[in-house]
């Protein structure tokens, strides 16, 4: 009985496995503590719904590792990612930033859900229209 509630607990509290291998982690705390912080910021190309620092894909670790490289050579927060933004794009960030290049990330859903519901209101009108035209129709049909 205590194993299916084992079995059970397992199932329903799933672990989550820490991606970053402890190979690549820093011996400096505070500079391990940059890399995470930036690592947390950057999106993992290959899941694209994970950051770096939680995706276990080998192009992540190869992210890790550039940006624990980039910060071990001495370049600060914002060097280390213009430097990941410059050969990837803007995309490689969770929170890419409102310019002309990424509006339509940013403001592309709401315009597709605008479109959609003056769609079905549309629709709906229209097929309002066509009930009362029979319905007319058919008061003209039972009258004669």
């Amino acid at each position: 009985m205590k194993a299916y509630f084992v079995i059970i607990g397992i199932l329903l509290f799933p672990l989550t496995a820490l991606a970053v291998d402890p190979g690549e982690i820093l011996k400096d705390s505070k500079l391990e503590k940059r890399a995470r912080a930036i690592s947390k910021g950057l999106r993992c190309v290959v899941c694209q719904n994970q950051s770096i620092d939680d995706s276990d894909a080998q192009l992540a670790r190869d992210l890790r590792i550039l940006v624990r490289n980039r910060i071990l050579v001495g370049d600060s927060d914002t060097a280390v990612l213009d430097y990941v933004v410059s050969r990837y794009g803007d995309f490689v960030l969770l929170k890419p930033p409102v310019k002309g290049v990424t509006l339509v990330l940013w403001f592309g859903p709401v315009l597709i859900t605008l479109a959609g519901l003056i769609g079905l209101i549309l629709f709906y009108r229209r097929q309002k229209i066509r009930l009362n035209n029979l319905i007319q129709l058919n008061n003209k049909g039972q009258k004669n």
